[in-house]
């Protein structure tokens, strides 16, 4: 008799305790490979395909697409042993219901009696050989024994405790239910509007507002929100706006600045340059043959010179031993923007690399950011960041540090302007650089020495020469 074995969200490294459900690789009925692809999510860092390590037929999907669900959470179940989609009972496809081992199975037997019908390869964190540690602390829940479904053992509805008192809810998310307990919310008076009448997030986010909807006074509201009632119970009330969810990329850069503006004290200093040499030097590099050097990666290797001249802004601050963190390695950090927001890709061992070695590994992750290939490894690690907001042409930013970085250098649009050169007015190249530092690892002196030695090698690229 085939055994059906839940494969759950595995940690996908990085410290993520969540992801999004962006697309299922296959449906209820298919017969997937060992380590196949079988769904599509979306982290906080990147869009990553996660492979089943169970080789046999899907038996149950958990969690439709646009889904939130924490490390942990079951994905989907998988009938070891079966190769036929007519195996399958008629009511494996209800979603939300976990679904263990067979009746016949005994507890705590199935992976090791499937050996041969899994990989046994890990995903960080996780693997089939044995039970993934837990991560987390989980809240104890009331649970009703499971109900025998034909061959599948299928749990009945979560108790869960709400407002003090046991009630049987259905919903599974663990999300759902802290949102609903947040804003007060008894999910026992909610009507479900997933399958089986399952609550989902967007059944308690339209009773948030229509809670609030109802608490306002006929009467106009003055300007300033009461005491007691908060922006976002504020915001829930204007008519026809638009809410976006703040998650995938687009959260992990909003809770990333936000930290980054709240624990690190930073200051900003800019200069002009001029570019017109560095430009020449580009393009008689590129005259010469072989694979061609973006500029990008030319400022790169700029920016690497420049800290192992002032290594202070290769740093980290830990606050808890109150320690500056100088950091032997360079992993140089690019801002890029893409189709699903903007990601800061790493180079690693920028120092080591020459302005060729830079530029294809510049150009491998763009083209990864474009095409939302980007795994969690390429987007952390970063020790100092470069951003070419010139791209966009504007001249001039201040940017906001990478935390838990210590400093980022922006690059604005390198354009015609009239310039003194050797005592004359001249058309030249000219762009703007400005660096943002956390100003507890270093003063204003070494900042701007830092910045300085990038314009000297902007304006003269022989200078590199002196670092080599």
């Amino acid at each position: 008799m085939a055994q059906v074995l839940e494969f759950k969200l595995p940690d996908l490294g990085e410290g993520l305790t969540e992801a999004e459900i962006v697309r299922w690789l296959v449906s209820v009925g298919d017969v997937v490979a060992i380590d196949q692809p079988v769904v599509e999510v979306e982290t906080a860092k990147a869009l990553v395909e996660v492979p089943c390590p169970y080789g046999g037929v899907v038996t149950a999907r958990y969690g439709e697409e646009g889904t939130e669900l924490p490390v942990g959470a079951p994905l989907l179940t998988v009938a070891v042993g079966a190769s036929e989609p007519a195996d399958l009972p008629a009511s494996s496809t209800s979603p939300g219901l976990s679904s263990p081992a067979g009746p016949d199975a005994a507890p705590g037997s199935s992976a090791s009696s499937a050996s041969d019908e899994a990989s046994g390869n890990v995903l960080v964190g996780y693997g089939t050989g044995a039970p993934a540690a837990r991560r987390r602390r989980v809240r104890r829940a009331s649970v009703a024994d499971p109900v025998a479904v034909g061959a599948v053992s299928v749990p009945a509805p979560v108790v869960q405790p709400v407002n003090g008192t046991l009630g049987p809810v259905a919903v599974v998310s663990p999300l759902v239910r802290r949102l609903a307990r947040e804003n007060g919310l008894d999910l026992r008076e909610l009507t479900g509007s997933g399958r089986d009448g399952l609550i989902l997030r967007s059944d308690v986010e339209q009773a948030i507002r229509q809670g609030v909807t109802q608490a306002q006074p006929a009467t106009p509201a003055p300007a300033a929100a009461p005491v007691g009632l908060s922006a976002s119970s504020t915001a829930s009330s204007w008519i026809g706006a638009e809410r976006v969810p703040l998650r995938g990329v687009r959260g992990a850069v909003a809770d990333k600045l936000a930290r980054s503006r709240h624990e690190i004290p930073d200051a900003t200093c800019w200069v002009d340059a001029d570019a017109t040499e560095l430009m020449a030097a580009r393009t008689a590099m590129n005259a010469a043959g072989g694979p061609k050097i973006s500029l990008l990666a030319v400022l790169a290797r700029i920016c690497t010179a420049a800290l192992a001249r002032h290594p202070e802004l290769n740093s980290t601050v830990d606050m808890a031993a109150r320690e500056i963190v100088r950091l032997p390695e360079v992993h140089l950090g690019f801002a890029a923007q893409t189709d699903r927001g903007l990601v800061v890709p790493v180079v690693r061992d920028a120092h080591t690399r020459s302005a060729e070695s830079l530029s294809a590994e510049l150009a491998r992750l763009t083209e990864a950011g474009r095409s939302g290939r980007l795994t969690p490894g390429d987007l952390t690690g970063g020790t100092f960041t470069l951003n070419n907001y010139g791209v966009f042409g504007v001249d001039g930013s201040t940017p906001i540090i990478n935390h838990p970085e210590a400093a980022m250098l922006g690059v604005g649009r390198i354009i015609p302007k009239p310039w003194v050169h050797q005592g004359e007015l001249a058309v030249r190249q000219v762009v703007q650089l400005s660096l943002t530092f956390d100003h507890r690892v270093c003063d204003g002196g070494t900042a701007g020495g830092f910045l300085r030695f990038v314009a000297d090698c902007v304006e003269q690229p022989a200078v590199l020469l002196r670092t080599l």
